[in-house]
């Protein structure tokens, strides 16, 4: 698929891809690809910066996750938002929009397991369980 970066394990009995969605530049980000790499998972990436936020997975995402954990409070891009911009975020359609116009306030990574489940962030422990 254009745009998607796909890292395979060579087996023939490798477990479904996860998809990997964010930004390359992240640490976060970084981290938790190199740490699927090493486990020897095969994921897809999603780049945000040059494919967008996916319009139709952000509201499963906000299902499975709640808007407020996807909404990155803490990073960058959130604190340059004019406080009009901040103070308008009050529900999952107010914070969809802001992620859709502003990609980089998700917090990342977010992860869609073959399983269904979606994670935010990185968790060493909790992606290991995953992979059982």
């Amino acid at each position: 698929m254009r745009g998607m970066n796909t890292l395979a394990t060579p087996s023939s009995n490798s477990k479904p891809s996860v998809t990997v969605f964010g930004i390359p530049n992240c640490d976060t980000v970084k981290k938790a690809r190199a740490w699927l790499t090493g486990q020897g998972v095969s994921y897809e990436f999603h780049d945000f910066k040059k494919l967008g936020v996916p319009v139709n997975q952000l509201p499963r995402w906000i299902a499975a996750v709640g808007w407020e954990p996807l909404l990155n409070r803490k990073g960058t891009t959130w604190r340059k938002l004019d406080e009009d911009s901040r103070a308008a975020v009050l529900d999952a359609t107010s914070a969809s929009a802001l992620m859709l116009a502003h990609p980089s306030v998700i917090k990342r990574p977010v992860v869609v397991w073959p399983n269904g489940e979606v994670t935010v962030g990185f968790d060493e422990s909790r992606w290991q369980g995953l992979m059982r």
